[in-house]
């Protein structure tokens, strides 16, 4: 007898066929832009370029695509408005929301990224930068990229049968796949945590870390009054005053953007301003915020590594760092740092975060005290500040 077997159902989501992007922006020469620069790519696919979000909602089953580039301002049907009905329509898009560098529309974007949004890219304020910007359009890229590798590497881990004929099949698919492989068994191994509590916790993120500081900062409970939080997230100006607004909303606690030569109190939150790095310093004795105007650090500014590198000389061994959710390796070097002075690190795992690239390259390095879930990070973090195991 022959049987006929069927290809598993996530065979075609694990092939490498290309990304498919969809342009949504009210300006002709913003969408024509992207579209060049999508089309250039050997692995992106521009399947519409579209002005406004009702054009956008008509057009997703026609189109399909993996990822949406969608403006918050547009007529008609602005993108915060397009944003739910587009999610509706497929589960698993990407919206990537792109927008200036104003108050009310870094406000839009962090409210997006809460329903649902994938994260946001700051949008040159003329035409003329965004032409000549090429830093835009390498961040736009990488990000596309980025997010929809993770989103397909966990499509695929869910779709992976536990036992059969298809197992062996769908893991030759995987391994494949020019994917990060999933670690559903780790292959770091953890250091011990210091015995004595830590007197500040170090956080550092970037794509998908506004939501997930806001999970954490909401849960450590009273532990927040007994260390200073210092905050480094990949974000522009305004944009992190905004923030800012929204962890003090979730804690409970004075958060703010950090001011350079302001003493660092337990009990307060400070967020690394856009656009300059943040270090701490000890002046007669006392912890205090040191800004600076230096050069990016891994592309970033500011950037996770100086924030744990001073942290290491300033509290050593009392040092907590948590590296979250975000693109890229910025906080490896800082870690490592932090850790040969007999502090801790915690990365977010790698099924809990938009893109495990900052988190798992401090795992990997094997610089890491625990790997949690997002859900698991604030209790052990609070069980290690009021003196207890994690």
């Amino acid at each position: 007898m022959t049987v006929a077997v069927a290809n598993p159902p996530f065979t075609a989501a694990l092939g490498r066929e290309a990304i498919r992007v969809m342009v949504v922006d009210d300006a002709i020469v913003v969408r024509g832009l992207i579209a060049r620069w999508i089309e250039a790519e050997p692995d992106l696919q521009m399947v519409a370029s579209l002005r406004s979000g009702r054009d956008a909602i008509e057009r997703m089953e026609h189109a399909n695509p993996d990822v949406v580039v969608l403006d918050v301002d547009m007529p008609d049907t602005d993108g915060i408005t397009a944003l739910p009905r587009l999610l509706a329509k497929k589960r698993d898009l990407v919206v990537i929301m792109a927008s200036t560098l104003t108050r009310r529309n870094a406000e839009i974007s962090l409210r997006a990224l809460a329903l649902g949004a994938a994260d946001y890219i700051p949008k040159p304020e003329t035409t003329r930068q965004i032409t000549t910007s090429v830093s835009f359009r390498q961040e736009l890229i990488d990000k596309i990229r980025a997010l929809v590798a993770s989103r397909r590497r966990l499509a695929a881990a869910r779709a992976l049968p536990s036992s059969g004929p298809g197992v062996e099949t769908a893991l030759r698919f995987i391994a494949a796949l020019d994917l990060p492989p999933a670690t559903e068994e780790p292959d770091f191994v953890l250091r011990p945590f210091p015995a004595l509590p830590p007197h500040a916790l170090l956080i550092g993120s970037s794509t998908g870390g506004p939501q997930a500081l806001n999970t954490v900062m909401s849960r450590l409970g009273e532990a927040m009054d007994q260390v200073p939080v210092l905050i480094v997230q990949h974000m522009p100006p305004t944009f992190t005053a905004i923030l800012a607004e929204h962890l003090a909303r979730a804690s409970g606690r004075p958060a703010r953007e950090a001011v350079h030569g302001e003493a660092v109190l337990p009990g307060r939150i400070y967020v690394a301003p856009g656009g300059r790095h943040l270090r701490v310093v000890r002046r007669e004795g006392t912890p205090c915020i040191a800004l600076d105007d230096g050069a990016p650090v891994n592309f970033c500014k500011p950037s996770v590594d100086p924030l744990l590198s001073s942290a290491a000389e300033v509290w050593g061994n009392r040092a907590l760092a948590l590296v979250l959710t975000g693109m890229g390796c910025d906080g490896s070097r800082g870690a490592a740092d932090l850790v040969a002075t007999g502090g801790a690190v915690i990365a977010q795992d790698e099924a809990s975060s938009v893109v495990w690239g900052m988190p798992g390259s401090v795992a990997q390095a094997g610089l890491c005290s625990a790997v949690l879930p997002l859900d698991d990070i604030a209790p052990s973090i609070a069980r290690l500040v009021l003196g207890a195991r994690p």
